[in-house]
């Protein structure tokens, strides 16, 4: 009778413990998807139609961390979103790649305000050469297409890149620099008369580029933060 009772209430035990993980789950499942639906709207990471906004709420378990508001990783992956230029140039838009930001310490701050802090932000962001050469070629109008590529030189938040091809009736053959400063992107285009193109990137509150390098294939661009707001700031009204 005994080995009968102690086999029901370990089987019992198991059988909750299963329930509990697959609640925990199912939240954090949840969770994620709600949290990307409000960086959607915050920061415009999908505003195209092939574009993608992923938050992954990592740790184990996940309704612990809900009972304390406090969540020690978190993931924000985006990809394939456009960004116009400061001026909105006729055909300025540019598609980032990739966006990645890894979230440390996330306290929520306001759960009215759906708003949380996190201690440390660091992350990445990249442009592919194709990209970049369609909206050079868009940005000087006549001539025949440019192309980026990548160039020797690279140094903190200055990407070196080749530009080739014809602008304005000149052949174009020299080198160009993406510089990655605060949340904007310049990029000065050798041989051409006119302003350099400047992007602006919807980052959270409190993050910004810190450097930039052309690779073999494309540009990455470094960002971090500290005590970086989500959502709406705490001194909002």
């Amino acid at each position: 009778m005994r080995r009968r009772w102690v086999r029901v209430l370990a089987i019992t035990v198991v059988v909750l413990a299963v329930l509990l993980t697959v609640a925990d789950r199912v939240s954090v499942h949840y969770a994620d998807k709600e949290a990307a639906r409000l960086v959607k709207q915050k920061y415009g990471y999908a505003n195209s139609t092939d574009s993608h906004v992923d938050v992954s709420i990592e740790g184990f378990p996940f309704l612990t961390q809900v009972l304390g508001q406090n969540f020690g990783h978190v993931r924000l992956t985006a990809g394939q979103f456009t960004v116009d230029t400061t001026s909105n140039a006729q055909g300025g838009y540019l598609h980032v790649k990739e966006f990645d930001l890894d979230l440390r310490g996330v306290t929520v701050t306001s759960l009215t305000a759906r708003s949380a802090e996190a201690n440390l932000a660091t992350g990445t962001l990249k442009l592919s050469y194709d990209e970049l050469s369609g909206v050079v070629t868009r940005l000087t109008g006549s001539g025949g297409p440019l192309r980026v590529s990548q160039a020797p030189g690279s140094a903190e938040q200055a990407a070196k890149v080749r530009i080739t091809g014809t602008a304005g009736g000149q052949h174009v053959d020299g080198t160009g620099t993406l510089l990655a400063q605060g949340n904007e992107l310049t990029l000065t285009i050798p041989g051409v008369q006119r302003p350099a193109p400047v992007w602006r990137v919807d980052l959270p509150e409190g993050v910004g580029f810190t450097a930039a390098r052309a690779t073999a294939d494309g540009v990455g661009i470094s960002m971090v933060g500290h005590q970086v707001t989500l959502g709406r700031s705490r001194f909002e009204r």
